[in-house]
């Protein structure tokens, strides 16, 4: 068993649409980045990816790369979960958490842990998402950006 960590943050900005963990989410602003720039599927990618000791996202799917440009994060993690079968490994597990003060994530956690499950081929019960508050403080606490942590066990 081998457990990978993964982390990633955008800021907010007027004229994009918000996607986390593959899922649309109406919001006055979305996350700035060169592909559809979700955090939560980022941070799962560098979670999976160093559990198989593979690097990490930027590596495999360069942001000066224009193949990726708005692609979307979710064809990242079906790749990402390629790779790492290709190199012996199953995902047992996938644990992640969306640092956001809005919009608010519950309505959104099925879909998103749903779209996880299937882009990397694995029982949607494997899949935990869940959300918490920067209690005002920071970037996020600002509402300009949104960050997502992740843990994921291979084995």
């Amino acid at each position: 068993m081998r457990p990978g960590i993964g982390y990633d943050v955008h800021r907010l900005v007027a004229g994009r649409k918000l996607v986390l963990g593959g899922t649309e989410i109406p919001y006055k602003n979305g996350l700035l980045g060169h592909s559809d720039a979700d955090v939560l599927v980022h941070a799962v990618c560098d979670a999976l990816l160093g559990a198989a000791g593979l690097g990490d996202i930027g590596l495999h799917f360069p942001d000066i790369d224009p193949k990726y440009k708005d692609i979307s994060s979710l064809t990242l993690l079906t790749q990402t979960g390629d790779m790492v079968r290709g190199k012996g490994f199953s995902i047992r597990n996938i644990d992640a958490i969306i640092f956001a003060e809005a919009p608010k994530i519950g309505p959104y956690r099925k879909s998103m842990q749903q779209n996880l499950a299937v882009a990397v081929n694995i029982d949607p019960a494997c899949v935990n998402v869940k959300a918490t508050t920067t209690e005002g403080l920071g970037i996020i606490g600002k509402r300009e950006g949104i960050a997502a942590m992740c843990v994921v066990l291979v084995e």
